[in-house]
């Protein structure tokens, strides 16, 4: 009977700690986490990086919270410690019965392309949601439950390379990249595209952080990357790479020299040393994959959003506007012209 007791109290503690931990994991906003059959209810899991990382982590969260305040959505966030968690906190939020889940970032792919399986009738989206191919190399659409929201992120990193370009110097200019990866790839091919349109003669240095989801939160090895590149002669660093990005920032400082920021305007993070940022409309595509489940309207597929979509762009506003000469302003809307009409082709391989 003693053995029997403490079996049972063991078994008591060990369901406390475990609703003990997912309280910790999940992250929920907004007043109340009760939930009402007219509302939409909404989890959100972000990259590696989380919260903070100035990129399109605080991007998701920006449409998050708008799609709150304006659609009255319940939405619930959850930022996982390792690549465990991201699995982990999908399938919770699925097995709750939430009206949609949002895996941000590519790495998410595997794992929401499983659970829309495991969950039919959840409705699923994927930032940057990597679409497989088949041998002659066309799209294999995801599971019908499944909303891919692609950026071109190579034509945004196409303008941002021109007038990179345009502006230099030194006629040397860099690339930062988190992993090493087809997406990182993507901004790549697209700025070194951007940079040999207006100045054949112009070099492009590039470095990645790795090749694991870890390259995406290393400022360290963003600094020695961006360092290495300003040393050897380039004068504007277009980085890619997550909060990694900061240390890019911070070099730029340092030496004094010029960085383009990428997903969201990231002037903030060296004033009067970041020439603009590559934006992704990470915030619009995850308040707008909101609202079309809020009003009955979401369909699975393949969303791609470019600047004809204005899915991505540059900054040009009031606090870079003096960095920018109007000359190469008009350059640069004509290229982009050039590139909405077809005129233009950006590759997104190397």
């Amino acid at each position: 009977m003693a053995l029997s007791k403490s079996r049972k109290l063991l078994v008591l503690l060990a369901v406390l700690v475990v609703v003990h931990v997912v309280f910790l994991f999940v992250r929920p906003t907004g007043a109340s986490a009760a939930r009402s059959p007219s509302d939409v209810n909404v989890g959100i899991v972000f990259d590696l990086g989380g919260r903070g990382d100035k990129s399109f982590n605080d991007g998701a969260y920006v449409g998050g919270t708008r799609a709150e305040r304006e659609l009255g959505a319940r939405v619930r966030f959850i930022e996982p410690g390792d690549g465990s968690d991201r699995e982990s906190g999908l399938r919770l939020l699925a097995a709750e019965g939430m009206d949609l889940v949002i895996g941000v970032g590519f790495i998410f792919t595997d794992d929401l392309t499983q659970l829309a399986k495991d969950y039919p009738r959840t409705n699923f989206a994927g930032i940057d949601f990597a679409v497989a191919t088949d041998p002659a190399g066309n799209p294999i659409a995801p599971p019908p439950n499944v909303a891919a929201l692609k950026f071109r992120e190579e034509q945004g990193s196409f303008l941002v390379g021109a007038l990179a370009a345009l502006e230099s110097k030194t006629k040397k200019l860099g690339f930062v990249g988190g992993m090493d990866s087809p997406l990182i790839v993507k901004f790549e091919a697209g700025y070194r595209a951007g940079v040999k349109e207006v100045c054949p003669q112009c070099t492009v240095l590039v470095g990645y952080a790795g090749v694991t989801p870890e390259a995406f939160r290393n400022p360290g090895k963003g600094k020695e990357l961006a360092l290495s590149q300003y040393g050897q002669g380039a004068d504007i660093i277009y980085h890619a790479s997550g909060s990694t990005g900061l240390g890019v920032f911070e070099a730029a400082r340092q030496t004094g020299h010029l960085a383009i920021g990428v997903d969201a305007d990231q002037y903030a993070e060296a004033p009067g040393h970041v020439l603009t940022s590559m934006v992704k409309g990470v915030d619009e595509a995850v308040f707008d994959v909101i609202k079309l489940v809020k009003e009955h309207r979401f369909r699975g597929g393949i969303y791609q959003l470019g600047l004809a979509e204005h899915g991505v762009g540059y900054v040009y506003d009031a606090q870079n506007r003096g960095l920018i000469p109007d000359s190469v302003r008009s350059r640069l809307e004509a290229l982009r012209g050039e590139i909405v009409a077809g005129r233009i082709y950006v590759p997104s391989t190397r």
